[in-house]
């Protein structure tokens, strides 16, 4: 590939970005822990949390520019 193609390719993620992903996989142990104990009402927030929200953000969050 050359120069372009993988600039394109690259998702451009920040210190920011890699800090967000690292809580969202935490929230989501701590998610699959809690529903290893059948607790049916805090683990599915926990997770839907982690799936639909924090991961997404993470994924999309721009950092502005100075």
């Amino acid at each position: 590939m050359n120069n372009k193609e993988d600039e394109k390719n690259k998702l451009h993620l920040g210190k920011i970005n890699y800090i967000l992903l690292l809580i969202a996989a935490i929230v989501l142990v701590i998610g699959y822990i809690i529903m290893s104990f059948n607790e049916i009402s805090v683990s599915p927030i926990l997770l839907v949390l982690a799936y639909a929200v924090i991961i997404p953000f993470a994924l999309l969050y721009q950092p502005k520019k100075k």
